[in-house]
């Protein structure tokens, strides 16, 4: 399957990736004006001067030319605070989930003494609920503030990292509040209302090894948004835990629903397994959803338990060592979806 490096290894001090040149035919990023920047295809804006942050440069952070994965990065005049805008658009878009990793890899990353001292919904582009906002104090054996902020606009989520000293814990939080005060959209309807995610307990799932029965076929429709209530709008629970060479996944499910959607979230930049019920017939098919593209493969007669979804991330699954059909998104909107070639 295919992996990308997660926004927190990738900019643990909100460090931006270089620029991506875009090829010549594709709409750029992000459209700059005298004191503002735009990320084109979202419809999302940010002044060039944030409390005391200024813009210094802005790109893609991934597919470059493609205008999915992008970043804007900003820096006090000293460097020491420094904060990164995200706008991507993931195949499975849930700004309470991207939170929810983050915090994960966030508490992980900087070590026991981090201390998590806010996380909740936050205000943002005149919505109350808007956005997710959330603090780390004591992080990096307590030489580092950092916080961040999620919003789910349209298709696109919304990232902001921000991180300094914790002497300028001041500075973090007014750059962090600043960017969500001053963040516009083009079109405020978009906004989904999020909370923090939500966990309760799972009844106990069986843990059978699942029967692959059949393939994608060829001629499927372009693949349709998996059934599972995002932003917090019901409490998931963890249905198992999902040991792997790289460490360890949940596996989630809507509380009180046996019969929905399974979702494996992989990484903190939009990396999700989904096992959802077939449409047609019995089943489960399993897709991988990125940034900006979908993998779709087989229909399994059930849920496949934690060592075959541990096969599938670790790549030792002969089932998903390539999808049958794979979905590649624009930042317009367009999505185009690919057949594999069958092996002879």
């Amino acid at each position: 399957m295919p992996k990308r490096p997660l926004f927190l290894a990738a900019a643990v001090l909100c460090l931006a990736a270089p620029f991506v040149a875009q090829a010549a035919d594709a709409p750029e990023a992000w459209t700059p004006t005298d004191s503002s920047i735009r990320a084109t295809a979202a419809g999302i804006s940010l002044p060039h001067s944030i409390a005391t942050l200024s813009l210094t440069k802005s790109g893609e952070a991934s597919n470059g030319g493609r205008g999915v994965d992008n970043y804007a990065q900003y820096v006090s005049q000293d460097g020491a605070v420094q904060a990164t805008l995200y706008v991507y658009l993931p195949t499975y878009a849930d700004a309470s989930l991207a939170a929810y990793m983050t915090d994960k890899a966030v508490m992980e990353r900087f070590g026991p003494k981090t201390r998590r001292t806010a996380y909740a919904s936050a205000p943002v582009a005149g919505r109350t609920d808007g956005a997710i906002r959330a603090v780390y104090d004591d992080a990096a054996d307590g030489a580092l503030t950092t916080a961040a902020g999620f919003v789910h606009a349209g298709r696109w989520i919304v990232k902001i990292r921000v991180t300094g000293p914790t002497d300028r814990r001041a500075e973090v939080l007014a750059g962090l509040d600043g960017m969500l005060a001053q963040m516009t959209l083009d079109d405020p309807t978009s906004l989904h209302a999020t909370t923090p995610a939500r966990f309760d307990a799972c009844p106990v799932a069986a843990n059978k090894d699942a029967r692959l029965t059949r393939t994608t076929e060829r001629g499927e429709a372009v693949p349709q948004d998996v059934r599972m209530p995002r932003e917090g709008k019901d409490a998931l629970c963890v249905r198992g835990t999902v040991a792997t060479a790289q460490g360890s996944y949940e596996m989630l499910q809507q509380v009180g629903r046996d019969d929905g959607a399974i979702i494996v979230p992989v990484d903190d930049s939009g990396t999700v397994l989904a096992f959802d019920p077939a449409t047609s017939g019995a089943g489960y098919k399993l897709s991988i959803h990125m940034v900006g593209q979908t993998d779709l493969y087989g229909v399994y007669d059930r849920v496949p338990s934690a060592r075959q979804v541990a096969a599938i991330l670790d790549g030792e699954d002969p089932h998903t060592a390539k999808a049958s059909a794979t979905a590649a998104y624009t930042a317009t909107g367009d999505v185009t979806l690919v057949q594999a070639t069958p092996a002879r």
